[in-house]
């Protein structure tokens, strides 16, 4: 669920964060949860131990949306001028949101601290440190640079910075980043267009970008208007990975399919609801970009014992599970696996495999999945050993 650009006040569904775990022995102020300290109860410790070393991709998961109140701090103290507070520990409570437009003020005061192209590096490098602190091998980062030029930062510099920072985190982590750049549909066609063009110039396209997607508020943002700009973007040889599903019907998927070519479905939340659309889901294996956490706080469900997840699995569609903007809603992906864990029943083969269907829907190069696959079946099979 991605938050209004241009109006502070959209809003489609109220949203509740999750609060923020108390902070452990040896946590520094201002340093991200980690999954120990989001332990579920109904999940066993030593489960939590494996997921935390599991090897991992993420597909869905945002750029501003991943900023810890670590990094948040770092950028508030080079910007005096903005009102988000500079200390970690008092921005807990400011990250605590009363409803969707408290967060998406939230939100956007966030996007204001990223003013400079050396913010951007900031950002995206960080965002990859934490990522590669759970094992996360290989993420598309969904990217918004609309939000960016249009606040004055040169868009050659954007492109630059965020592959200086990608290039950057594979030398120093591990970690391979690939870029998803977004439409904020609440924004208009206008955003339409400036996206489609920064992601198909060739003088501007950067080597990291591998697809193109749409989000923002679903309610009275149909998908079908975007059609020019999907198209496109596919004849560019990106690919198409939509939100859609998650607080409209199901017309809403079928609409991303139809109108988008959709290859991923960001949410597809209520697909559980239309029978057939889970068939074509299964069939075709288009796989659901899941975010269980994330669709409790923005009340898409309501709570995480009804989550569709199980219907999907049983369907027999391709589930990957993933983090949205984890901070902003208190989970780290490790969490969220460990939901999957106990909604799904799952013991570690099952999470292996669920972390191989995360690689297997990425748009990695082959021998990239086959190399993550293989480390999955490595760590695994040793854990079991011992």
């Amino acid at each position: 669920m991605r938050p209004a650009y241009d109006d502070p006040r959209t809003t489609d569904q109220p949203i509740t964060r999750v609060p923020p775990p108390p902070r452990g022995p040896g946590r520094r102020p201002g340093e991200e949860p980690m999954t120990e300290h989001l332990v579920d109860p109904d999940v066993p410790r030593d489960l939590h131990a494996f997921i935390a070393g599991l090897p991992k991709a993420e597909l869905h998961v945002h750029h501003v949306g991943s900023a810890s109140p670590r990094i948040v701090s770092e950028l508030a103290a080079r910007h005096a001028d903005s009102k988000v507070p500079t200390d970690p520990e008092a921005l807990a409570d400011y990250f605590t949101f009363t409803d969707f437009a408290h967060f998406i003020d939230v939100y956007l005061s966030v996007v204001d601290l990223i003013r400079t192209p050396e913010d951007v590096r900031l950002l995206t490098f960080e965002v990859a440190r934490d990522m590669a602190r759970q094992q996360v091998r290989y993420a598309e980062l969904t990217i918004t640079p609309f939000s960016s030029t249009r606040r004055g930062i040169d868009e050659g510099a954007f492109m630059a910075a965020i592959e200086d920072a990608r290039k950057a985190a594979e030398a120093e982590f591990g970690t391979v980043l690939r870029w998803c750049f977004d439409i904020p549909g609440e924004a208009g066609l206008e955003s339409a267009e400036e996206t489609a063009r920064l992601a198909t110039d060739d003088r501007l396209r950067p080597e990291g970008l591998v697809s193109f997607g749409l989000g923002g508020p679903e309610i009275g943002v149909a998908r079908p208007q975007f059609k020019p700009y999907f198209d496109r973007a596919i004849a560019a040889g990106l690919h198409s990975v939509p939100h859609a599903g998650e607080t409209t019907g199901p017309q809403t998927v079928w609409d991303a399919l139809t109108h988008l070519n959709a290859e991923r479905i960001g949410h597809g939340t209520t697909s559980a609801r239309d029978p057939k659309l889970l068939a074509h889901l299964a069939e075709q294996r288009i796989p659901l970009e899941v975010c269980p956490t994330s669709n409790i706080a923005t009340r898409a469900v309501r709570t995480l014992d009804e989550h569709p997840i199980k219907e999907f699995v049983r369907a027999g569609v391709l589930v990957t599970v993933n983090s949205d903007d984890p901070p902003m809603f208190g989970t780290d992906l490790n969490n969220e696996y460990a939901v999957a864990a106990r909604l799904l029943g799952l013991d570690e083969r099952g999470l292996a495999d669920l972390a191989k269907n995360g690689v297997e829907a990425s748009f990695l190069d082959a021998p990239g999945k086959a190399r993550i696959a293989d480390e999955i079946d490595t760590y695994t099979a040793a854990w079991l050993a011992s």
